[in-house]
């Protein structure tokens, strides 16, 4: 779509590469879409399956099929705090990130410290998350009601904790959204609006002068160098050039490389980057697999299964040796090569 051809609706953009997270019924999707008269740089994603999602709330197949012939991306199950994990996003970069009214769920009232607390970790996840999927000068938007308790999750904290940081808040006025229709998402009257009152879109960009403070700069553009170079070689036929590294004598089962093929990525993902959280995302990593290897047994069978999953971490450990061999020597030929 051509910059001559740009059409906004407020802060977006038909340029824009748009994620928009935790969509309800996928209103706000829509009403982008409609208003740009195409949705081919929108990817709109849903925390529940599409099978809930269009049980929960009656307008959202609808909805949904008015996306896919507008050339959406729709994505189901995206955890907001993983999605830099998802194997359809942990490719990509996007210009505007959304996330509006994050809400980790109705488990009491909403002033209380613990509920407090499990939205601010919900926010946290995300921010972590989203500050890794930005194109340069993206942005991550949030709409939040700004009167307490909701004020009381401070975002700016939250956010400046993953080297993002406010550059301006609007109000949010629904009405500037045709179509809009914010949903409670939880609970028997998941379908429901919820009364938004006082409420602003908070627009936060990566805080360069942050991450610049995390580390040394000059060694961070060399890093950077070798990063580019070393993912090069990675990215030609990342899984060749991993079986190549092992020695012959070494079977490595298909299932293993499966289940944790993610892991093994991170090592072309993190370096030469100070703003990775290598021991957060390599903690997931291990999570989805354990998820996926248990989702493929039986349910009669899963008492028995830890020690199978047992034997695949032993075999990940080896694995992870061979890898660490590899890539060193891959460094160390990229320095001699640079020297």
């Amino acid at each position: 779509m051509g910059r001559d051809r740009e059409k906004w609706m407020k802060h977006y953009a038909s340029f824009h590469h748009i994620l928009l997270v935790g969509d309800g019924d996928f209103s706000f999707s829509l009403c982008l879409a409609q208003s740009f008269g195409s949705a081919s740089n929108i990817v709109a994603s849903s925390l529940d399956p599409y099978d809930v999602v269009i049980k929960k709330y009656k307008k959202a197949k609808v909805n949904l099929e008015k996306l896919k012939k507008l050339g959406a991306i729709l994505l189901h199950g995206v955890d907001a705090t993983r999605m830099k994990l998802h194997p359809d996003l942990r490719m990509q970069k996007f210009d505007r990130i959304i996330f509006n009214f994050p809400h980790a769920g109705f488990h009491g009232k909403e002033d209380k410290p613990h509920i407090v607390g499990m939205h601010r970790n919900l926010l946290l996840g995300f921010f972590r998350n989203a500050s890794r999927m930005l194109r340069t000068g993206g942005e991550v938007h949030v709409t939040h009601k700004t009167t307490p308790p909701f004020s009381h999750w401070n975002l700016e904290e939250l956010a400046s904790r993953n080297f993002l940081i406010l550059q301006e808040y609007d109000d949010f006025k629904i009405e500037d959204y045709p179509g809009y229709s914010q949903k409670r998402g939880d609970g028997p009257r998941c379908d429901d609006p919820f009364p938004m009152g006082k409420c602003s879109t908070f627009k936060f960009k990566l805080n360069q002068k942050a991450i610049s403070r995390s580390g040394s700069t000059s060694r961070r553009i060399a890093s950077c160098k070798r990063h580019q170079r070393l993912s090069e070689i990675e990215q030609r036929s990342p899984n060749a050039a991993y079986m190549q590294s092992m020695p012959p004598e070494i079977s490595i089962r298909n299932e293993c490389y499966k289940i944790f093929g993610w892991y093994f990525y991170h090592a072309v993902e993190m370096f030469g980057r100070i703003d990775y959280d290598v021991g957060y995302c390599a903690r997931e990593a291990l999570s989805i697999g354990f998820e996926e290897y248990m989702a493929k047994i039986p349910a009669e069978r899963r008492e028995r299964s830890l020690s199978g999953y047992i034997d695949l971490l032993e075999e990940l450990l080896h694995m992870s040796s061979l890898r660490s061999d590899w890539l060193q020597k891959m460094l160390m030929d990229l320095d001699i090569q640079g020297s």
